[in-house]
Protein backbone atom coordinates (compact mmCIF):
# COMPACT_ATOMS: atom_id res chain seq x y z
CA UNK A 1 0.00 0.00 0.00
CA UNK A 2 1.46 3.64 -1.00
CA UNK A 3 2.09 5.66 2.11
CA UNK A 4 0.11 8.92 1.86
CA UNK A 5 2.25 11.72 -0.10
CA UNK A 6 2.15 14.18 3.23
CA UNK A 7 4.15 11.96 5.09
CA UNK A 8 7.16 13.47 5.09
CA UNK A 9 10.43 13.53 7.30
CA UNK A 10 10.44 17.33 8.59
CA UNK A 11 12.90 19.10 10.51
CA UNK A 12 13.16 17.25 14.56
CA UNK A 13 15.96 19.82 15.86
CA UNK A 14 13.64 19.78 18.66
CA UNK A 15 12.56 16.02 18.93
CA UNK A 16 13.77 13.25 20.24
CA UNK A 17 15.57 11.20 16.82
CA UNK A 18 15.59 7.44 16.43
CA UNK A 19 17.94 5.21 18.54
CA UNK A 20 19.95 2.21 16.58
CA UNK A 21 16.92 -0.15 18.70
CA UNK A 22 14.43 0.95 16.29
CA UNK A 23 15.02 -2.10 14.59
CA UNK A 24 11.86 -4.38 13.51
CA UNK A 25 13.55 -7.75 13.47
CA UNK A 26 12.63 -10.47 9.94
CA UNK A 27 11.27 -13.83 10.82
CA UNK A 28 12.41 -16.48 8.74
CA UNK A 29 8.84 -18.42 8.08
CA UNK A 30 10.87 -20.68 5.56
CA UNK A 31 12.37 -23.96 6.44
CA UNK A 32 15.43 -23.72 5.99
CA UNK A 33 17.11 -26.78 4.11
CA UNK A 34 20.03 -28.02 5.33
CA UNK A 35 23.03 -27.77 2.60
CA UNK A 36 26.87 -29.52 1.65
CA UNK A 37 29.20 -27.31 2.75
CA UNK A 38 30.24 -26.42 -1.08
CA UNK A 39 26.63 -25.38 -1.46
CA UNK A 40 25.86 -22.34 -3.30
CA UNK A 41 24.38 -19.34 -1.30
CA UNK A 42 21.29 -17.85 -2.18
CA UNK A 43 20.80 -13.99 -2.41
CA UNK A 44 17.60 -11.80 -2.68
CA UNK A 45 17.07 -10.14 -6.59
CA UNK A 46 15.21 -7.49 -6.95
CA UNK A 47 13.47 -7.28 -10.63
CA UNK A 48 12.43 -3.94 -12.70
CA UNK A 49 9.12 -3.62 -11.32
CA UNK A 50 10.57 -3.76 -7.68
CA UNK A 51 9.53 -7.08 -6.53
CA UNK A 52 11.63 -9.39 -4.54
CA UNK A 53 12.68 -13.18 -5.03
CA UNK A 54 14.97 -15.55 -3.66
CA UNK A 55 17.41 -16.78 -5.96
CA UNK A 56 21.09 -18.85 -5.76
CA UNK A 57 24.07 -17.46 -6.18
CA UNK A 58 23.94 -18.60 -9.94
CA UNK A 59 20.48 -16.70 -10.76
CA UNK A 60 18.13 -19.90 -10.55
CA UNK A 61 15.01 -19.14 -8.62
CA UNK A 62 15.03 -21.26 -5.26
CA UNK A 63 11.21 -20.58 -4.97
CA UNK A 64 9.11 -23.51 -6.98
CA UNK A 65 5.94 -22.54 -6.13
CA UNK A 66 6.79 -19.19 -7.87
CA UNK A 67 5.62 -16.88 -5.00
CA UNK A 68 7.90 -13.40 -4.53
CA UNK A 69 9.00 -12.74 -1.03
CA UNK A 70 6.86 -10.55 1.47
CA UNK A 71 7.99 -6.85 1.76
CA UNK A 72 9.09 -5.73 5.04
CA UNK A 73 6.83 -2.87 6.92
CA UNK A 74 6.36 -1.48 9.82
CA UNK A 75 3.08 -0.50 11.39
CA UNK A 76 1.92 1.19 14.15
CA UNK A 77 2.01 -1.43 16.54
CA UNK A 78 5.19 -2.53 15.71
CA UNK A 79 6.22 1.58 16.92
CA UNK A 80 4.29 1.18 19.76
CA UNK A 81 5.49 -2.49 20.81
CA UNK A 82 9.04 -1.10 19.95
CA UNK A 83 11.26 -0.14 23.65
CA UNK A 84 14.41 1.33 22.05
CA UNK A 85 13.92 5.14 20.95
CA UNK A 86 11.62 8.00 21.09
CA UNK A 87 10.51 9.83 17.93
CA UNK A 88 8.17 11.62 16.37
CA UNK A 89 6.01 10.03 14.24
CA UNK A 90 7.06 12.11 10.76
CA UNK A 91 9.78 9.49 11.12
CA UNK A 92 7.72 6.83 11.18
CA UNK A 93 6.51 4.55 8.20
CA UNK A 94 2.81 4.02 8.79
CA UNK A 95 0.05 2.07 7.42
CA UNK A 96 -3.51 1.44 7.75
CA UNK A 97 -3.48 5.38 8.94
CA UNK A 98 -3.29 7.60 5.57
CA UNK A 99 -5.76 9.08 3.31
CA UNK A 100 -5.70 6.22 0.77
CA UNK A 101 -6.55 3.86 3.58
CA UNK A 102 -10.06 6.03 4.04
CA UNK A 103 -10.34 6.46 0.25
CA UNK A 104 -10.07 2.33 -0.07
CA UNK A 105 -12.61 2.43 3.14
CA UNK A 106 -15.09 5.03 0.93
CA UNK A 107 -14.71 3.13 -2.01
CA UNK A 108 -15.10 -0.74 -0.41
CA UNK A 109 -18.22 0.16 2.16
CA UNK A 110 -21.50 -0.88 0.96
CA UNK A 111 -24.69 0.80 0.27
CA UNK A 112 -26.46 2.46 3.29
CA UNK A 113 -29.44 0.04 2.42
CA UNK A 114 -27.06 -3.08 3.65
CA UNK A 115 -26.18 -4.30 6.49
CA UNK A 116 -22.81 -4.23 6.25
CA UNK A 117 -22.76 -0.72 5.47
CA UNK A 118 -20.45 1.58 8.34
CA UNK A 119 -21.58 4.80 9.07
CA UNK A 120 -18.71 7.64 7.77
CA UNK A 121 -17.73 9.79 9.85
CA UNK A 122 -15.08 12.82 10.27
CA UNK A 123 -14.63 14.93 12.93
CA UNK A 124 -11.88 17.82 13.00
CA UNK A 125 -9.90 19.61 15.35
CA UNK A 126 -9.79 23.54 15.31
CA UNK A 127 -6.10 23.63 15.32
CA UNK A 128 -6.54 21.98 11.63
CA UNK A 129 -9.47 24.63 10.54
CA UNK A 130 -6.69 27.44 11.56
CA UNK A 131 -4.09 26.00 9.60
CA UNK A 132 -6.00 25.66 6.61
CA UNK A 133 -7.78 29.44 7.23
CA UNK A 134 -4.39 31.12 7.57
CA UNK A 135 -3.36 29.26 3.92
CA UNK A 136 -5.96 30.48 2.51
CA UNK A 137 -5.80 34.26 4.17
CA UNK A 138 -2.40 34.10 2.87
CA UNK A 139 -3.50 34.17 -0.86
CA UNK A 140 -6.47 36.04 0.10
CA UNK A 141 -7.70 39.83 0.57
CA UNK A 142 -10.40 38.49 2.67
CA UNK A 143 -9.61 36.56 6.08
CA UNK A 144 -11.41 33.42 6.53
CA UNK A 145 -12.66 32.52 9.78
CA UNK A 146 -13.06 29.20 11.23
CA UNK A 147 -16.57 28.59 10.57
CA UNK A 148 -16.73 29.19 6.82
CA UNK A 149 -13.82 26.73 6.99
CA UNK A 150 -15.83 24.20 9.16
CA UNK A 151 -18.74 24.77 6.50
CA UNK A 152 -16.45 24.27 3.31
CA UNK A 153 -14.75 21.10 5.10
CA UNK A 154 -18.32 19.55 5.74
CA UNK A 155 -18.77 19.98 2.23
CA UNK A 156 -16.21 18.40 0.84
CA UNK A 157 -15.95 15.70 2.91
CA UNK A 158 -20.10 14.46 2.52
CA UNK A 159 -20.14 15.62 -1.20
CA UNK A 160 -16.84 14.83 -2.42
CA UNK A 161 -15.49 12.09 -0.13
CA UNK A 162 -19.30 10.45 1.15
CA UNK A 163 -18.55 11.37 4.40
CA UNK A 164 -21.99 11.58 6.46
CA UNK A 165 -21.51 13.67 9.98
CA UNK A 166 -18.76 15.46 10.29
CA UNK A 167 -17.81 17.92 12.96
CA UNK A 168 -15.02 19.16 15.18
CA UNK A 169 -13.79 18.47 18.26
CA UNK A 170 -13.92 21.63 20.14
CA UNK A 171 -17.43 19.89 22.32
CA UNK A 172 -14.87 16.75 23.06
CA UNK A 173 -12.47 19.20 24.07
CA UNK A 174 -15.37 20.94 26.70
CA UNK A 175 -15.84 17.54 28.18
CA UNK A 176 -12.14 16.53 28.32
CA UNK A 177 -11.58 19.86 30.02
CA UNK A 178 -14.45 19.38 32.52
CA UNK A 179 -13.19 15.78 33.35
CA UNK A 180 -9.43 17.17 33.47
CA UNK A 181 -11.00 19.44 36.05
CA UNK A 182 -12.44 16.72 37.84
CA UNK A 183 -9.55 15.37 38.40
CA UNK A 184 -7.63 17.80 39.49
CA UNK A 185 -10.09 18.37 42.46
CA UNK A 186 -9.95 14.48 43.01
CA UNK A 187 -6.58 14.96 43.34
CA UNK A 188 -6.11 18.44 45.56
CA UNK A 189 -8.06 16.14 47.81
CA UNK A 190 -5.74 13.95 48.05
CA UNK A 191 -6.43 10.87 45.73
CA UNK A 192 -3.23 11.71 43.40
CA UNK A 193 0.22 12.77 43.11
CA UNK A 194 0.26 16.80 42.43
CA UNK A 195 1.35 18.36 39.68
CA UNK A 196 -0.89 16.67 37.51
CA UNK A 197 0.93 17.28 33.93
CA UNK A 198 -1.32 17.41 30.64
CA UNK A 199 -2.09 14.39 29.05
CA UNK A 200 -3.62 16.03 25.58
CA UNK A 201 0.18 15.11 23.77
CA UNK A 202 0.88 11.79 22.83
CA UNK A 203 3.93 12.54 21.82
CA UNK A 204 4.46 13.26 25.51
CA UNK A 205 2.98 10.56 27.04
CA UNK A 206 4.79 8.24 24.88
CA UNK A 207 7.96 9.72 25.71
CA UNK A 208 7.35 9.52 29.33
CA UNK A 209 6.24 6.05 29.14
CA UNK A 210 9.77 5.14 27.35
CA UNK A 211 11.85 7.76 29.24
CA UNK A 212 10.44 8.89 32.29
CA UNK A 213 8.49 6.17 33.81
CA UNK A 214 8.64 7.99 37.64
CA UNK A 215 6.37 10.84 35.66
CA UNK A 216 3.64 8.76 34.76
CA UNK A 217 1.69 8.79 38.17
CA UNK A 218 1.58 12.76 37.49
CA UNK A 219 0.40 12.67 34.25
CA UNK A 220 -3.56 13.10 33.96
CA UNK A 221 -5.64 9.80 33.25
CA UNK A 222 -8.41 12.13 31.46
CA UNK A 223 -9.12 11.16 27.64
CA UNK A 224 -7.62 13.62 24.78
CA UNK A 225 -10.23 15.50 22.44
CA UNK A 226 -9.52 13.00 19.95
CA UNK A 227 -10.14 10.17 22.39
CA UNK A 228 -13.27 11.50 23.74
CA UNK A 229 -14.82 12.30 20.23
CA UNK A 230 -14.03 8.57 19.70
CA UNK A 231 -16.27 7.58 22.80
CA UNK A 232 -18.88 10.08 21.93
CA UNK A 233 -18.81 8.74 18.10
CA UNK A 234 -19.42 5.26 18.91
CA UNK A 235 -20.63 4.69 21.96
CA UNK A 236 -23.19 7.76 22.28
CA UNK A 237 -23.90 9.13 18.66
CA UNK A 238 -23.88 5.52 17.73
CA UNK A 239 -26.96 4.21 19.12
CA UNK A 240 -29.34 7.36 18.48
CA UNK A 241 -28.15 6.06 14.75
CA UNK A 242 -29.36 2.67 15.49
CA UNK A 243 -25.71 1.07 15.12
CA UNK A 244 -23.24 -0.39 16.73
CA UNK A 245 -19.91 0.83 17.19
CA UNK A 246 -18.54 -1.35 14.69
CA UNK A 247 -20.95 -0.35 12.02
CA UNK A 248 -19.25 3.44 12.16
CA UNK A 249 -16.09 4.63 11.02
CA UNK A 250 -14.51 7.48 12.42
CA UNK A 251 -11.69 9.75 10.89
CA UNK A 252 -10.36 12.09 12.73
CA UNK A 253 -8.22 14.92 11.05
CA UNK A 254 -5.37 16.32 13.86
CA UNK A 255 -2.37 19.08 13.67
CA UNK A 256 0.33 16.25 14.75
CA UNK A 257 1.17 12.99 13.26
CA UNK A 258 1.45 11.55 16.93
CA UNK A 259 -2.36 11.15 17.23
CA UNK A 260 -2.09 8.43 14.68
CA UNK A 261 0.16 6.64 17.38
CA UNK A 262 -2.46 7.53 20.03
CA UNK A 263 -5.83 5.85 18.21
CA UNK A 264 -3.92 3.01 17.84
CA UNK A 265 -3.43 2.22 21.61
CA UNK A 266 -4.71 -0.90 23.05
CA UNK A 267 -6.45 0.75 25.17
CA UNK A 268 -8.85 2.69 23.02
CA UNK A 269 -9.61 -0.82 21.39
CA UNK A 270 -13.83 -2.36 22.00
CA UNK A 271 -13.13 -5.74 22.42
CA UNK A 272 -16.66 -6.61 22.57
CA UNK A 273 -16.93 -4.58 18.72
CA UNK A 274 -13.72 -5.29 17.43
CA UNK A 275 -13.55 -2.13 16.88
CA UNK A 276 -11.48 1.06 17.72
CA UNK A 277 -12.77 4.31 19.00
CA UNK A 278 -10.99 6.52 16.06
CA UNK A 279 -10.58 4.36 12.97
CA UNK A 280 -8.26 6.61 11.21
CA UNK A 281 -6.35 9.77 11.86
CA UNK A 282 -5.18 12.45 9.14
CA UNK A 283 -3.17 15.23 9.32
CA UNK A 284 -4.16 18.46 8.68
CA UNK A 285 -1.94 18.01 4.99
CA UNK A 286 -3.36 15.00 4.34
CA UNK A 287 -6.61 16.70 3.81
CA UNK A 288 -5.15 19.07 2.05
CA UNK A 289 -3.94 16.53 -0.20
CA UNK A 290 -6.95 14.85 -0.60
CA UNK A 291 -8.69 17.99 -1.36
CA UNK A 292 -5.84 18.48 -4.40
CA UNK A 293 -6.55 15.26 -5.68
CA UNK A 294 -10.32 15.84 -5.96
CA UNK A 295 -9.92 19.53 -7.40
CA UNK A 296 -11.72 20.91 -4.64
CA UNK A 297 -10.93 24.26 -4.11
CA UNK A 298 -11.23 25.91 -0.35
CA UNK A 299 -11.41 28.97 -1.41
CA UNK A 300 -15.02 29.08 -2.88
CA UNK A 301 -17.47 29.41 -1.05
CA UNK A 302 -20.66 26.87 -0.47
CA UNK A 303 -24.05 27.23 -0.31
CA UNK A 304 -24.97 28.20 3.63
CA UNK A 305 -21.64 28.68 5.02
CA UNK A 306 -22.76 31.71 7.14
CA UNK A 307 -25.44 30.12 8.36
CA UNK A 308 -25.48 29.08 12.12
CA UNK A 309 -25.19 25.68 14.10
CA UNK A 310 -27.52 23.24 14.60
CA UNK A 311 -29.37 24.22 18.24
CA UNK A 312 -30.23 20.89 18.51
CA UNK A 313 -26.71 19.40 17.56
CA UNK A 314 -23.47 18.60 19.17
CA UNK A 315 -22.21 21.96 19.79
CA UNK A 316 -19.52 23.33 17.28
CA UNK A 317 -16.56 25.86 17.79
CA UNK A 318 -16.85 26.10 21.38
CA UNK A 319 -14.54 29.15 22.34
CA UNK A 320 -12.29 28.71 24.94
CA UNK A 321 -10.19 31.45 26.91
CA UNK A 322 -6.68 30.44 26.88
CA UNK A 323 -4.29 28.74 24.90
CA UNK A 324 -4.65 27.43 21.06
CA UNK A 325 -3.79 24.25 22.37
CA UNK A 326 -6.87 23.15 24.77
CA UNK A 327 -6.85 26.04 27.35
CA UNK A 328 -5.90 23.07 30.37
CA UNK A 329 -4.26 25.48 32.36
CA UNK A 330 -6.53 28.31 31.91
CA UNK A 331 -9.44 25.93 32.73
CA UNK A 332 -8.07 25.01 36.19
CA UNK A 333 -7.44 28.72 36.70
CA UNK A 334 -11.00 29.23 35.88
CA UNK A 335 -12.08 26.75 38.17
CA UNK A 336 -10.13 28.21 41.39
CA UNK A 337 -12.30 31.35 41.51
CA UNK A 338 -11.22 35.30 41.32
CA UNK A 339 -7.82 35.94 42.63
CA UNK A 340 -5.02 37.92 41.53
CA UNK A 341 -3.40 36.22 38.79
CA UNK A 342 0.52 37.16 38.00
CA UNK A 343 2.58 35.59 34.58
CA UNK A 344 6.04 35.03 34.60
CA UNK A 345 8.18 34.40 31.50
CA UNK A 346 10.62 31.77 32.30
CA UNK A 347 12.20 30.69 28.82
CA UNK A 348 10.59 33.01 25.88
CA UNK A 349 6.61 32.24 25.27
CA UNK A 350 6.61 28.87 25.72
CA UNK A 351 7.63 28.31 29.16
CA UNK A 352 5.40 30.38 31.55
CA UNK A 353 4.95 30.05 34.76
CA UNK A 354 1.00 31.55 36.27
CA UNK A 355 0.45 32.34 39.72
CA UNK A 356 -2.98 32.45 41.62
CA UNK A 357 -2.89 34.24 44.74
CA UNK A 358 -5.78 35.69 47.10
CA UNK A 359 -6.29 39.02 46.86
CA UNK A 360 -6.64 39.86 50.34
CA UNK A 361 -4.22 37.83 51.89
CA UNK A 362 -1.62 37.03 49.16
CA UNK A 363 -1.87 33.24 49.72
CA UNK A 364 -0.79 31.28 46.55
CA UNK A 365 -4.15 29.80 45.11
CA UNK A 366 -2.90 27.90 42.16
CA UNK A 367 0.91 27.40 40.74
CA UNK A 368 1.32 26.46 37.37
CA UNK A 369 3.45 26.05 34.20
CA UNK A 370 3.01 25.89 30.35
CA UNK A 371 5.44 23.91 28.78
CA UNK A 372 5.56 23.91 24.61
CA UNK A 373 8.52 21.66 22.68
CA UNK A 374 10.87 19.14 24.04
CA UNK A 375 13.46 21.49 25.42
CA UNK A 376 11.44 22.85 27.40
CA UNK A 377 10.25 19.76 28.71
CA UNK A 378 13.36 18.28 30.23
CA UNK A 379 13.43 21.37 32.34
CA UNK A 380 10.33 20.78 33.82
CA UNK A 381 10.59 16.94 34.34
CA UNK A 382 13.53 17.34 36.32
CA UNK A 383 11.57 20.57 38.29
CA UNK A 384 8.88 18.18 38.64
CA UNK A 385 10.83 14.92 39.63
CA UNK A 386 12.87 17.23 42.42
CA UNK A 387 9.68 18.76 43.92
CA UNK A 388 8.03 15.52 44.43
CA UNK A 389 11.22 13.71 46.11
CA UNK A 390 11.40 11.25 42.75
CA UNK A 391 14.82 10.41 40.55
CA UNK A 392 14.16 11.79 36.70
CA UNK A 393 15.68 9.70 34.42
CA UNK A 394 18.42 11.00 31.97
CA UNK A 395 17.66 11.63 28.11
CA UNK A 396 19.24 13.75 25.57
CA UNK A 397 18.84 17.69 26.41
CA UNK A 398 19.00 16.81 30.20
CA UNK A 399 21.79 19.37 31.17
CA UNK A 400 20.44 22.04 28.98
CA UNK A 401 18.48 25.09 29.69
CA UNK A 402 17.79 27.11 32.64
CA UNK A 403 15.95 23.86 34.53
CA UNK A 404 13.09 26.54 35.97
CA UNK A 405 14.81 28.35 38.38
CA UNK A 406 12.43 30.95 38.33
CA UNK A 407 10.04 28.74 39.76
CA UNK A 408 12.42 27.27 42.70
CA UNK A 409 11.04 29.73 45.77
CA UNK A 410 7.89 29.33 47.30
CA UNK A 411 5.41 26.11 46.23
CA UNK A 412 6.24 23.65 43.57
CA UNK A 413 3.54 23.58 40.60
CA UNK A 414 -0.42 22.24 41.14
CA UNK A 415 -0.45 21.63 37.16
CA UNK A 416 1.75 21.85 34.11
CA UNK A 417 0.17 21.97 30.32
CA UNK A 418 2.53 20.05 28.21
CA UNK A 419 2.84 19.93 24.72
CA UNK A 420 5.78 18.35 22.74
CA UNK A 421 5.51 20.75 19.96
CA UNK A 422 7.50 24.35 20.24
CA UNK A 423 4.69 27.08 19.75
CA UNK A 424 1.65 24.19 20.33
CA UNK A 425 -0.46 22.63 18.76
CA UNK A 426 -1.13 24.90 16.12
CA UNK A 427 2.56 23.97 15.12
CA UNK A 428 2.13 20.43 15.06
CA UNK A 429 4.02 18.52 12.62
CA UNK A 430 0.78 17.13 10.32
CA UNK A 431 -0.29 21.25 9.72
CA UNK A 432 0.43 23.04 6.53
CA UNK A 433 3.62 24.58 6.10
CA UNK A 434 4.01 28.09 4.87
CA UNK A 435 2.97 28.87 1.24
CA UNK A 436 5.90 30.02 -1.20
CA UNK A 437 4.47 33.50 -1.58
CA UNK A 438 4.69 33.98 2.71
CA UNK A 439 8.32 32.46 2.22
CA UNK A 440 9.28 34.60 -0.43
CA UNK A 441 8.69 37.71 1.85
CA UNK A 442 10.86 36.69 4.54
CA UNK A 443 14.44 39.00 4.20
CA UNK A 444 16.21 36.67 6.79
CA UNK A 445 17.37 32.74 6.76
CA UNK A 446 17.06 30.62 9.39
CA UNK A 447 19.19 31.35 11.79
CA UNK A 448 18.28 35.23 11.21
CA UNK A 449 20.36 36.56 9.10
CA UNK A 450 19.55 39.13 6.53
CA UNK A 451 19.55 37.88 3.43
CA UNK A 452 19.57 38.94 -0.54
CA UNK A 453 17.93 35.75 -1.98
CA UNK A 454 18.91 36.86 -5.64
CA UNK A 455 22.56 37.68 -4.20
CA UNK A 456 22.80 34.42 -2.87
CA UNK A 457 21.68 32.11 -6.16
CA UNK A 458 18.57 31.30 -4.85
CA UNK A 459 15.99 31.75 -7.99
CA UNK A 460 12.05 32.55 -8.27
CA UNK A 461 9.82 29.25 -9.03
CA UNK A 462 6.94 29.57 -11.55
CA UNK A 463 4.69 30.84 -8.79
CA UNK A 464 6.91 33.42 -7.98
CA UNK A 465 8.02 31.92 -4.88
CA UNK A 466 11.52 30.73 -3.62
CA UNK A 467 12.94 27.23 -4.36
CA UNK A 468 15.96 27.53 -1.75
CA UNK A 469 13.47 27.87 1.50
CA UNK A 470 12.43 25.22 2.43
CA UNK A 471 8.77 24.96 3.63
CA UNK A 472 9.96 24.20 7.37
CA UNK A 473 8.21 22.92 10.06
CA UNK A 474 8.25 25.33 13.05
CA UNK A 475 8.37 28.31 11.20
CA UNK A 476 7.89 31.06 13.88
CA UNK A 477 6.27 33.43 11.57
CA UNK A 478 4.03 31.27 10.17
CA UNK A 479 2.83 29.70 13.53
CA UNK A 480 2.02 33.37 14.33
CA UNK A 481 -0.03 32.99 11.84
CA UNK A 482 -1.59 30.07 11.99
CA UNK A 483 -2.36 31.21 16.15
CA UNK A 484 -4.19 34.42 14.57
CA UNK A 485 -6.26 32.59 12.59
CA UNK A 486 -7.44 29.71 15.16
CA UNK A 487 -8.48 33.34 17.45
CA UNK A 488 -9.89 34.76 14.14
CA UNK A 489 -13.92 35.30 14.61
CA UNK A 490 -14.02 33.71 17.82
CA UNK A 491 -16.52 35.38 20.04
CA UNK A 492 -15.29 36.79 23.29
CA UNK A 493 -15.88 34.44 26.48
CA UNK A 494 -16.16 37.35 29.15
CA UNK A 495 -19.72 39.71 29.23
CA UNK A 496 -20.91 38.36 26.15
CA UNK A 497 -24.35 36.71 26.05
CA UNK A 498 -23.67 34.36 22.94
CA UNK A 499 -20.60 32.98 24.52
CA UNK A 500 -22.64 32.21 27.46
CA UNK A 501 -25.80 30.67 25.66
CA UNK A 502 -23.32 28.35 23.56
CA UNK A 503 -21.55 27.53 26.91
CA UNK A 504 -24.53 26.50 28.62
CA UNK A 505 -26.34 24.66 26.17
CA UNK A 506 -22.45 22.61 26.10
CA UNK A 507 -22.93 21.74 29.35
CA UNK A 508 -26.59 20.59 29.42
CA UNK A 509 -24.83 17.98 26.11
CA UNK A 510 -22.03 16.71 28.09
CA UNK A 511 -24.36 16.32 31.16
CA UNK A 512 -26.83 14.44 29.05
CA UNK A 513 -23.90 12.21 27.25
CA UNK A 514 -22.53 12.21 30.76
CA UNK A 515 -26.19 10.41 31.94
CA UNK A 516 -26.69 8.12 28.73
CA UNK A 517 -23.27 6.80 28.81
CA UNK A 518 -22.66 6.08 32.61
CA UNK A 519 -26.40 5.81 33.42
CA UNK A 520 -26.48 6.87 36.71
CA UNK A 521 -29.11 6.43 39.88
CA UNK A 522 -31.44 8.62 40.49
CA UNK A 523 -29.94 11.59 38.26
CA UNK A 524 -31.77 12.60 34.90
CA UNK A 525 -30.34 15.24 32.27
CA UNK A 526 -32.09 18.13 33.88
CA UNK A 527 -30.46 18.21 37.75
CA UNK A 528 -27.00 16.31 36.50
CA UNK A 529 -23.70 18.50 36.40
CA UNK A 530 -19.91 17.14 35.48
CA UNK A 531 -18.81 17.86 38.78
CA UNK A 532 -21.51 15.37 40.40
CA UNK A 533 -20.62 12.54 41.68
CA UNK A 534 -22.02 9.65 41.34
CA UNK A 535 -22.69 6.34 42.28
CA UNK A 536 -19.98 3.54 42.18
CA UNK A 537 -21.38 2.04 39.21
CA UNK A 538 -21.74 5.11 37.35
CA UNK A 539 -18.30 6.01 37.86
CA UNK A 540 -16.82 3.01 36.99
CA UNK A 541 -18.34 3.64 33.61
CA UNK A 542 -17.39 7.18 33.77
CA UNK A 543 -13.89 6.18 33.99
CA UNK A 544 -14.47 3.33 31.49
CA UNK A 545 -15.55 6.24 28.61
CA UNK A 546 -13.20 9.35 29.72
CA UNK A 547 -10.38 7.99 31.38
CA UNK A 548 -7.14 6.17 30.41
CA UNK A 549 -4.05 4.60 31.66
CA UNK A 550 -0.49 4.35 30.77
CA UNK A 551 2.13 1.73 31.86
CA UNK A 552 6.03 1.91 31.40
CA UNK A 553 7.72 0.59 28.82
CA UNK A 554 10.84 -1.36 29.60
CA UNK A 555 14.01 -1.40 26.77
CA UNK A 556 14.80 -4.85 26.13
CA UNK A 557 18.04 -4.18 23.86
CA UNK A 558 21.57 -2.33 24.75
CA UNK A 559 22.09 0.40 22.09
CA UNK A 560 25.96 -0.86 21.56
CA UNK A 561 24.85 -4.23 21.26
CA UNK A 562 23.52 -3.37 18.26
CA UNK A 563 25.29 -5.04 14.83
CA UNK A 564 25.19 -3.23 12.15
Amino acid sequence: MAFSGALTLTDLNDFITPAQACIKPVEQTNKVEPQDPGAASTQIQVDSSGLYYEVSADGVSTNKSGQRLETAQISLNDCLACSGCITSAESVLITLQSHTEVLNFLASNPEPSSKLHKVPVLSIAPQCLASLAASLSSSSSQPVDLARILRRVEAFCKEALGFEHVYDTTFARHISLLEHAKEFAERKRGEGPLPMLASACPGWVCYAEKTHAEMLPFISRTKSPQQVMGTLVKEWLAPQWGKHPDKVYHVAVMPCYDKKLEASRQDFYNEAYATRDVDCVLTTGELELLMRERAWDLSVPVPGEARAADPNGVPALLAHPGTSSGSYMQALLAAQGAGALAVRTVRGADYEEHTLADAASGAVLFRGAKCYGFRNLQNVVRKVGREAGVQAGGGEGAAAGEGGEGGEAGRGYDYVEVMACPGGCVNGGGQLRPPAGVLAQRKEDEEGYAREWADSGVKDDADGGVQAIGAKWGDKEWTKKVEEAYWRGVPPTSHDTRADECLKRANEMAARALVDLCRPKDLSHTTAEWSTQLDDEAEARRRRFFRTQYRAVESEVVGLAVKW
